[in-house]
């Protein structure tokens, strides 16, 4: 057999294998077999220097036609089957542009209760003129208790009720804030009056069961001026419930009762029709006219100055106006829950569109 002949077959063998190859693997391993550095085709190269010096011009020049015609007859099929591959792949990934569109992960996303309520609050205090107060969460005792006229002996001031941090160079002691409360001192001590905020934001106290954890949100409002008296208050209450809870009206019971910080001091009731269970009354929070004392010690002359402040649990009325059974699963981070009871991104408070709507 001549040499010729042996490259004839070997150019036929070799385009046979690539017609062959079913798919890109198969190709690379056929293009690799012929024009790898040990392939079939190299091989043939390799035997130029045992040739006579007549027969190396026309050899390697069969030896190169050979590779160009092999080169591209891989190029060829390689083509053919990557438009195989993209038929097929667009086959079976084809997008039925009719089925509804899917949410996504983001969609899927939910807004807390606890922070839904945070916002239709300021929403509906924003709309009667109050302004957002912030404090920080690690307060000294003095501003979380004394200056708000809570005497040595309370009960709030016991290790068995707050969280105190370990005692200072000089004695003193800095307490995870037991109430909002403090921002009320805050500002009344770095504000002049006339004085209109709301305080929500993290307490903590040293209790846990269904409907109590050592951490809770709370959210207070303070007004201090020269001419507010109670029934500003009872006014400011009412229309806060009606926004809330969304309805029209809304019957309401005030209970005389005893805060160190305000005098008179009185717990608000409200019927349940507000959430749709008349008949019983719900407690959703505590409020007075701001003692003289905590005036006193903020600087200010309780002569001249007065006002009302209130407090709230934010996760108390979240249950109450969403009907969460428990408080703990508020802080359980479970999806499950939240998708739930959560609300969707959009779902902006406004008391145009509703605050909950």
């Amino acid at each position: 057999m001549t040499a010729n002949t042996d490259i004839t077959a070997l150019e036929r063998d070799l385009v046979s294998e690539i017609s062959a190859a079913r798919d890109l693997s198969a190709l690379e391993q056929v293009r690799i077999a012929a024009l790898g550095k040990k392939g079939r085709v190299s091989e043939l190269m390799a035997q130029l220097g045992k040739l006579a010096p007549d027969e190396r011009k026309a050899f390697g020049q069969a030896v190169n036609a050979v590779k160009e015609r092999v080169t591209g007859a891989l190029e060829a099929r390689k083509s053919d089957l990557e438009g195989a591959a993209l038929d097929g792949r667009l086959a079976t990934e084809r997008l039925d542009v009719t089925l509804p569109v899917r949410p996504g992960p983001i969609a899927d996303g939910r807004i807390h209760p606890v922070s839904q309520v945070y916002d239709e609050i300021i929403e509906i205090f924003g709309d009667m003129g109050f302004a957002v107060a912030e404090g920080p969460d690690i307060e000294t005792d003095d501003y979380n208790f004394t200056k708000l006229n809570i005497p040595p002996e309370h009960p709030a001031r016991q290790d068995h009720d707050t969280f105190y941090l370990q005692p200072k160079a000089d004695g003193s002691r800095m307490v995870l804030r037991t109430h909002t409360s403090p921002v009320q001192i805050r500002t009344m001590l770095t504000q002049k009056p006339p004085i209109r905020i709301i305080v929500p934001g993290r307490v903590y106290r040293s209790d846990s069961d269904q409907t109590h954890t050592p951490m809770f949100h709370q959210i207070e409002g303070l007004v201090i001026d020269e001419v507010t008296h109670l029934g500003h208050l009872k006014w400011c209450l009412e229309e806060f419930c009606k926004a809330f809870f969304e309805v029209d009206d809304v019957k309401m019971r005030f209970r005389a009762s005893h805060f160190p910080f305000t005098e008179p001091s009185m717990e608000v009731d409200i019927d349940a029709a507000a959430i749709g269970k008349p008949g019983s009354w719900l407690e959703i929070l505590g409020s007075g006219m701001v003692h003289p004392n905590v005036i006193a010690n903020c600087g200010l002359d309780p002569e001249t100055y007065q006002g009302f402040a209130f407090g709230m649990g934010l996760d108390r009325i979240a249950m109450l106006k969403y009907g969460i059974p428990d408080l703990r699963d508020m802080f359980a981070a479970d999806m499950r829950w939240l998708r739930h009871y959560g609300f969707l991104s959009l779902d902006v408070p406004t008391l145009a569109g509703g605050v909950s709507s």
